[in-house]
């Protein structure tokens, strides 16, 4: 691939997060990164309203969609990897350090040793320094753990997809405090995203909007380098982990952590149906206290 690629964003209001498209201009192969699943908490209902706007925009372009792309497992929303999966018969990736995180809720939620702790669920692990061919396209697999310890970033061409790991420099990066999550890790994490050109386009897993001010989520590396308020080049690792641990410690847990953990281990699938034939997702009391 010699042209850049393009990118469309899609942002879920509800949760912040940002989906990205990405495609060669030329043979027309894409991938989607961190799709989303819309979740009702109050009526516990699932809804496709968001994931079927990225697969409508897929076929209004005439995209051939190889790969659905999930930068970790995230605690904030549900995927919608598997909506797109069946539309187009794409596989979804992710970081092989996925099982880590699996095996440590499996406990939480009482899985048990029916649920497999390997991966499995989905169609391809992820390594750090490795290439994704997804036809035409190219993606580099940057490991940047921190946030959780499965985090990749994903380099296709001059355009860098961050996840949780770096967002806007006015906000900084991604909290610490999940299980496994390390700031120490994510320091380290950034400054190999650091090293890359200051001119590579930077597209961030969030945006939530400091002082109400308008959506962004593209900056480049150089301009987080010099500017991050939390993290810039100038800032030290022991600063940065005191910051980011005290800073953790005033946060609250997300409003979907628990359904969308559940959901994201399994690769955007939902649980088994019970006896019943009704599904269910498990809420643990008492976790932080």
């Amino acid at each position: 691939m010699h042209s850049p690629p393009n990118v469309h964003a899609f942002f879920d209001p509800d949760t912040w997060i940002l989906t990205y498209l990405v495609w060669d201009p030329t043979s027309r192969d894409a991938v989607v990164i961190d799709p989303v699943l819309d979740f009702d908490a109050l009526a516990v209902q699932t809804a496709t309203t968001r994931v079927t706007e990225v697969g409508d925009f897929v076929e209004a372009q005439k995209l051939k969609l190889r790969w659905v792309l999930e930068t970790h497992a995230h605690a904030d929303h549900l995927s919608g990897s598997q909506v797109l999966k069946q539309r187009f018969g794409a596989g979804v990736a992710i970081g092989a350090a996925i099982t880590a995180v699996q095996e440590v809720f499996r406990g939480i939620f009482g899985l048990g040793e029916d649920f497999p702790a390997d991966g499995s669920q989905f169609d391809r692990l992820l390594h750090d320094g490795e290439v994704l061919e997804a036809g035409a396209l190219a993606v580099r697999i940057i490991g940047t753990p921190g946030h959780t310890p499965a985090c990749l970033s994903f380099l296709v061409g001059d355009a860098l997809f961050t996840g949780d790991a770096l967002f806007m420099p006015d906000y900084g990066t991604g909290r610490c405090d999940f299980r496994r999550g390390s700031a120490a890790e994510l320091y380290d994490s950034i400054q190999r995203l650091y090293a890359l050109p200051a001119d590579t386009r930077a597209f961030v897993g969030h945006d939530y909007q400091p002082g109400e001010r308008e959506l962004r989520y593209q900056t480049t590396i150089g301009a987080s380098r010099q500017g991050s308020v939390q993290l810039s080049a100038d800032t030290e690792r022991e600063d940065f982990i005191a910051f980011r641990s005290g800073r953790d410690q005033q946060l609250r847990p997300p409003r979907l952590l628990f359904q969308s953990i559940q959901v994201n281990i399994r690769a955007g699938s939902l649980p088994e149906p019970e006896a019943s034939g009704r599904r269910y997702l498990k809420l643990p009391i008492g976790l932080f206290d």
